[in-house]
Parts: C-alpha cells; structure tokens; sequence
C-alpha cells in the first residue's frame, strides 16, 4: 500500500533523468506535428545542421558558425520537448504510486452454496459478492452489502485518516486496492476488473486519454499564425538584404526566423497544461477532461447536492424533547433501549447521543422481544418485561399509543412542530400507551461548510443547494450551510433543466453530486464534480472526481483553474512581448553596415551581426529552460477584479518581455565576443 503522496520536485533524479530520455524520443516529427511552432524549429534545424556539414565539407570558413546555429537550435527543440516530458514524469509519478495497489490480490467469493472460494482478484465479474475482513485488501470496485467496517483509504486519497463505509446510504462504496481495518464486510462488485477506478484515473493521470483543449487549439492556430507571418518578414528580410548589397546566407535567415516566431509559448504550451491537470491531482482531484480544468477557471455558479454532499447524508440524532411528566434522562433511556438493535446509521446515532450527552448505561437484559421497522407499522422497538418502547413516525407512535392528534398532550406537539419548523425529522418515543417525546433526527452540515462558501462567494461564484427535500427542511438546511440560494423538491429532471437555462443566459456551471440522480446533471454541467464516495453513475458522468469527497474542493479546482489560464496567457504575453524585443534587438545590428542611420537604433552596441544572431538564438533556448518552474507551478492567483490581473499581466510579463531580452542578449553577445566563437 502506498502513503500520502507528496509532488515530486523539479529536481528530482527520478523525474529528471527518464524526462531526458523521453525529450529526444519526443524529437520525432510526427510527435512534433502537434507543436507546429516547435516543428518549424526542428525543421529549420535539420536545414542548418545539412548547412554545417555542407560547410564542413567545402572547409569553409563558415562551418564553426554553422556548427553554433546547428547546436542552439537543436537545444531550443530538446528543451521544449524536456518541458513537456518533465510535466508528464510528474503525473506518472503519481500514476506509480496508484500502480502500487494493483498488485495481484486474491478475492473471498461467496458461492451460490453459501461457502466462500479464493479465487485471483483479476477473475471477478461484476455482481460477484465477496467477504473482506480487518487487514485484507478490498478486491476490486463495488458497495458494501452488509457490515459496517472502517477502511484506509490512503492509497487512493492520501490521507491516513481511515474513513467508514457501511451498507445503504452514501458511504455504501469502496474502492479496490484499499484495505479493511475493522470488522467485516460483504461487498458486490460493480466494476469489472480491468477497468476498476484505479485503472482509469492511473490512464487518465499518465495522459494517455488528454487530448487540447479549445483555449489550446486556438492559442496553437495563434501560434502558426504568427509563425507564418514572420516567415514572410524573414523573406522580405533577405529580399531587402540583396536590395541593399547585404548578403545573408540561409543559415542566418534560418537563425533568424527561429528567434523572431512565438517559440516560448510554444516550447512550453503542452507543459502548462499537463501540469494543470497535475496540480488537480495533488489536491486528490482527478481530471478526466482538461477542457474542465479551463472552464473551472471561468465558472459563475455552483450547484450541490445536499445529501452526502453538504450534509453527511445520514440523519443523526441531535437531541431529546421531552413530554409532560418525562426526564431527559428518563426519554434518553427508552430511546436507547429502542434503538439497540437498530442498526441503520440513524439508530447508532441515538444510542451515542444517548450514552454520550446523556450518559445512559447500556442495560445488560434481553429483549423479550425485537420490532424490526418496517414500511407498513413506520415503527421499531423493543419488548423488555413489562414494557413495550417504540419509535418511529409521530403518527406510526400515537396510533400505537392509542391516542388520536388531538388527544396528545399540547408540549408534545410543539416539540414536533418544532423539529419540522428547522427541517429535522421528529421520531416519537412510546413507553406502552405513555408518550415519552421526540427525538429530533437532522441531516449534520458539514463543519466548515459556512466558511467554505463564503470563500466562494468572495471569488465571485453563486452557491445553490439542489434537494429533494421540502421547501422548509430546504431552507433550514441553506441557512445553516451558509449558500446562496436552493432548489428544493429537485427531481433530476428539475436539475437538468436548472443547468440549462443558466448556460444559456451564457454563465458556466459546475456540479457537485455524489448519487445515481445526480448523474443527468454532472454529464451537463461545464465542470461536473463527483464524490469518491458516491455511486458509479455519477463518477463516470462527472469529468472530475474528488477523492476527499468535500464538496468546497471547488475552491481549490476554480483556483487550479484561473491559475492555468493565467499561466498560459501571462507566458503567452511575455513571449510575444520577447520577440518583439528580439526583432528590434537584432535587426539594427544586422543592416547597421549597410543602413549606417540604424546605428541609433543599436542601442545595445552588438559586437557583430553574427554575434547578434548566436546571442539571441543562445537567449531563445535559455529562456525555455528558465521559465519551465513557473509553467509546472503556475503564475500565483489572488483573487482580484480582471481589469487589476490585466494590469499585473502586462505590467510583469508585457514589459518584462520587453526588457529581459535586451539585457539578456546584451550578456550573452559579451560573452560570445569574449570567447571568440564568431
């Protein structure tokens, strides 16, 4: 079993020597054909190397400059396609540790006689019931049948903390790989092996299935624009250049061309995106869509599902009301008594308020007799001598009492209304004829829900809780968890429809849900978040899967989001802004002999035209190199109004674009000119 998994650094010798390797296998041209901007390097630097060993072999005297150009340029392709393979070494660091837990496990099958057979996890069909017991490994997929057992979940997670999974409700799945600590569970599978949730979100993480998004397809058209255009400008160059008398040869043209088209952006575009997806996993979100990434970055509105998802979805006992004549103590007892044998999670919560807050004693004698609820009677309970306890519905526990609603007792009757008037579910409790109270059962908020949307709220998202609960158990339920607005009584019909009509008016929406009704609206949504814990229908129809399972994740996606498209639009900024510098920084070095008027526009002093144009290509591939940190972390995200990130964006990367460039160049062609390369 794997443990927390912690991101690689950039350094890393497990990162960075296979990312090596992986850069010249990424040479190929049709890898490259993907990259039109790093293709057209490739190209013109298979052109220069031919001229070097043209030179080479004429013994010219051109063959060391040649030889210069021939290795910057191949450098300038190695570096982009080592951007993109280190990206790519950091997923598959993860994918790795995922791998971890697929080794060969063997399953306890139940068999059609009743017995169980061990048979290779790998041979398990899909509604195969298999037992897992405290230190075994879970098989494969599927949801708890029967038991309660708590589960480390850290191989998929990354958090120690181990979590309860028990039969019914919405803590009913687990995940294969992770392992049993207490108790014993019986499990159905509903993933057939091979294409268990490890197994994808190991293939989604290596980007086996990452294909471009718009926002990249459009940026890559932009690209090959600007790169079509500069080849003309190269054309005209050399068109002006026999005009005037200047001769310059290919390999300079060539030289040229590469410093003047958009290589930054584009020796790092792949890299940028590949880490937006990375950085999703280090917070335990799978992406299985990099289109949901970008659109994370843009959303307007947020719509959750209420149950499970900011409540824990099972509802828990949260206090005694006591009837006319009753002690708390006395209420807390009966409850108790009348809930020993039930073991739905609503049961167990009114034994561990009772033995907790109230500090009833478990009773040590046996039941003469156990009530199972059931859908007819709405009641449960237990016979104990003389005694007959009950709970459930308040009508169920007064036609059981004998009692019509207006014959129960006037305090009685307000504690009911009071729990319905906050959204609980009161439960009556029954001792033969006698009322004894109300239980106020409530679905638990999630703590620091409230904060969480607040956050949200400060970042400019619309919070709206989706439930099929009624408009008063709704609007409880909203106030206490602090969200902008709800959707009650909401069949998945009415969330579809929701959804729809906010894209529409134009805005982008994201969904978080963890059930099989969630589904319809998590496959519409712009960014569909599923619960780890949630069913299958809703995990294959979301394009994100949260493996915390907490439903404010959101904040950290949208800010993994905006952070992409800033990343990519601040390098995309400083690269145009780069070749602008380079164009003005090169070409009044380059005619200075022939134009004696551009010498006020040397402003840097080059040594030579050949010097400009080695400097600038040497510049061209450092600076791919520089920038590959910032590409893998992503340009820092407060939140702030567009119009103040504008300003931060072409303050930073538009005018230090500009600057870096001349002074960088200037460094370099000292050093050239020192050395005596050209």
């Amino acid at each position: 079993m794997s443990t927390d998994y912690k991101a690689p650094g950039l350094l890393d010798p497990s990162i960075l020597f296979p990312a090596i390797g992986d850069a010249f296998v990424k040479l190929d041209p049709r890898k490259l054909l993907r990259n039109p901007v790093i293709f057209v390097t490739e190209i013109v630097a298979a052109v220069v190397t031919i001229l070097f060993i043209r030179d080479l072999a004429q013994n010219s005297g051109g063959a060391g400059f040649s030889c210069q150009i021939a290795a910057w340029l191949w450098f300038t392709v190695l570096f982009a396609t080592f951007a993109e393979a280190i990206a790519e070494g950091r997923g598959r660091a993860q994918a790795d540790s995922l791998k971890k837990t697929k080794s060969e496990l063997v399953a306890r099958r139940l068999a059609a006689n009743g017995k169980t057979e061990t048979i290779p996890a790998s041979s398990l069909k899909v509604g195969d019931i298999v037992l897992v017991a405290a230190g075994e490994l879970i098989p494969g997929d599927g949801d708890v049948i029967e038991g309660v057992a708590s589960v480390n979940e850290s191989a998929i997670t990354g958090e120690s903390a181990p979590v309860i999974r028990e039969s019914g409700g919405d803590r009913s799945a687990v995940t294969g790989g992770t392992q049993v600590l207490s108790d014993e569970i019986r499990i159905r599978i509903t993933v057939q092996s091979g294409s268990s949730f490890v197994d994808r979100m190991i293939a989604l993480i290596e980007g086996a299935q990452r294909q471009k998004t718009p926002n990249e397809i459009a940026l890559s058209i932009l690209l090959s624009g600007l790169t079509l255009i500069f080849l003309f400008v190269c054309v005209a160059i050399w068109g002006l250049a026999g005009y005037s008398g200047t001769v310059l040869s290919v390999t300079v043209l060539a030289a040229l061309l590469v410093t003047l088209i958009p290589t930054t952006i584009g020796g790092l575009l792949s890299a940028i995106g590949i880490a937006g997806m990375d950085r999703l996993v280090r917070f335990n979100v799978i992406a299985t869509s990099g289109r949901a990434v970008e659109a994370a970055g843009d959303v307007d509105t947020l719509l959750l599902d209420k149950t499970g998802t900011i409540t824990f979805g099972n509802r828990m006992a949260s206090d005694f009301l006591v009837a006319p004549g009753v002690t708390p103590t006395e209420l807390a007892e009966a409850a108790l008594i009348a809930s020993l044998s039930d073991e739905t999670p609503e049961g167990r919560s009114i034994v561990a308020l009772a033995t907790g807050e109230f500090g009833v004693v478990r009773p040590k004698a046996e039941f003469d007799a156990v009530i199972g609820f059931t859908a007819e009677t709405r009641l449960s309970g237990v016979d104990i001598g003389q005694r007959r306890l009950r709970k459930g519905a308040v009508d169920a526990v007064l036609k059981f009492a004998g009692l019509a609603d207006q014959e129960a007792p006037d305090e009685f009757l307000r504690a009911v209304e009071q729990v319905a008037r906050t959204g609980g579910t009161p439960l009556g409790v029954a001792d033969g004829d006698r009322l004894l109270g109300v239980i106020h059962l409530k679905d638990v908020v999630k703590p620091g829900i409230k904060e969480r949307f607040a956050a949200l709220r400060a970042m400019g998202i619309r919070t709206v809780m989706v439930t099929g609960d009624n408009p008063v158990t709704a609007a409880a339920i909203a106030s206490e968890a602090g969200v902008d607005d709800f959707l009650a009584q909401a069949t998945p019909e009415d969330k579809l429809a929701y959804i729809r009509r906010e894209q529409q008016g134009g805005r982008l929406i994201a969904m978080c849900g963890d059930g099989t009704n969630d589904a319809p609206a998590l496959a519409q949504a712009d960014v569909g978040v599923a619960m780890q814990t949630g069913t299958q229908a809703a995990r294959e129809a979301a394009n994100m899967v949260d493996l915390d399972s907490s439903p404010t994740k959101l904040i950290e996606i949208v800010e993994i989001g905006k952070q992409l498209l800033m990343t990519r639009g601040s390098l995309t900024t400083f690269s145009i802004a780069n070749d602008v510098a380079k164009y003005f920084a090169i070409i009044p070095a380059m005619f200075v002999a022939t134009y004696p008027a551009l010498a006020a526009l040397n402003v840097m002093g080059l040594a030579s035209p050949r010097s400009a144009i080695l400097s600038a290509v040497i510049f061209n591939a450092l600076i791919i190199v520089a920038l590959i940190p910032l590409a893998l972390r992503g340009v820092g995200y407060r939140p702030s109004g567009a119009a103040a990130l504008l300003r931060r964006n072409l303050l930073v990367f538009g005018v230090g674009g500009l600057i870096l460039p001349f002074a960088g160049i200037k460094v370099i062609d000292i050093a050239v000119s020192a050395l005596h390369l050209v």
